[in-house]
């Protein structure tokens, strides 16, 4: 198999992003669900084992975001690249619709009580990267944020995008790593993938009537996500999109940009020192 080139898939900062040049589907990395399942467990095993580097290093925090249409793959990507990972050094949020106790706080409050502790891999499905997507294609929401009037004019989305930035570049610099994948699927897969949680009894309770509804403004969408890939992929907290129309080879790809992200990270375990080691010689032999 050839390796999965991660630059392929990131958006260059500074970079003007229109979705419909990038693709949703590409070759397999893999000739059979066999080799598949070999190539992932491989990569599984490496992300696990670096969690536990990183736990025992207790430096760095790792941020991974998955945002993506309804139907794109975010939980199944979730949960299969993440299936090795020690619940103990991982935690997973899912986004929902803000509580009135984080409508009385600025945007980035909720994800700011979410964040990984160092030595742990954090994971928002959604984000507050949802306040300059859903919330600027449904605009009666940000009328719902109790936000004054000075704030609500045509330069807010701008204005949330550098706050963004801004707070990613904090992380960055406190040892928080972010990595940022948008799942792309094209309409006709979430067409097909719709069908199939109404078709399928065991996948009726992951279908909503309000996954129509959003289906409407899919156009007004891309464009969205497009604008927010540009003004918000950086050095230190990149975008990658991720042809997501097969769900096996969007794992592969998310998994290889997980993994490498990890690797480039300087972690190593705890030196015992000699009074250390000679201590832990003598507990031993009473254990004899």
């Amino acid at each position: 198999m050839p390796f999965v080139t991660i630059k392929d898939f990131r958006v260059p900062e500074e970079e003007k992003v229109k979705l419909s040049k990038w693709p949703t589907r590409i070759e397999p990395y893999f000739s059979s669900p066999a080799e598949y399942k070999k190539l992932l467990s491989v990569r599984v095993k490496q992300i696990s084992d670096l969690q536990q580097m990183m736990a025992a290093h207790d430096r760095y925090a790792l941020l991974l975001i998955f945002q993506g249409m309804d139907g794109s793959g975010k939980d199944g990507a979730i949960s299969h690249v993440m299936s090795g990972i020690n619940p103990q050094g991982c935690q997973v949020y899912s986004f929902k619709q803000p509580s009135t106790l984080e409508l009385h706080h600025d945007f980035l409050w909720r994800a700011l009580c979410r964040l990984p502790e160092r030595g742990r891999i954090g994971i928002f499905n959604r984000s507050y990267y949802e306040e300059v997507l859903v919330v600027r294609i449904h605009p009666d929401i940000l009328a719902k944020q109790n936000l004054p009037d000075d704030c609500l004019h045509k330069n807010v989305w701008q204005e949330r995008y550098e706050s963004i930035l801004d707070w990613e570049k904090h992380l960055h610099r406190n040892g928080t790593r972010i990595v940022k994948f948008f799942l792309h699927m094209s309409k006709d897969e979430q067409r097909k993938r719709f069908l199939e949680r109404i078709d399928n009894p065991e996948k009726n309770w992951k279908f909503s009537s309000a996954d129509i509804a959003e289906r409407h403004y899919w156009d007004d969408y891309m464009q969205a996500f497009g604008e927010c890939l540009s003004a918000t992929s950086t050095k230190h907290a990149p975008w990658y999109v991720i042809p997501a129309d097969d769900k096996p080879t969007a794992r592969l790809i998310i998994s290889e940009i997980i993994l490498e992200t990890m690797k480039k990270l300087k972690m190593s375990y705890p030196e015992t020192d000699k009074q250390r080691r000679e201590d832990l010689l003598q507990i031993r032999k009473t254990l004899l």
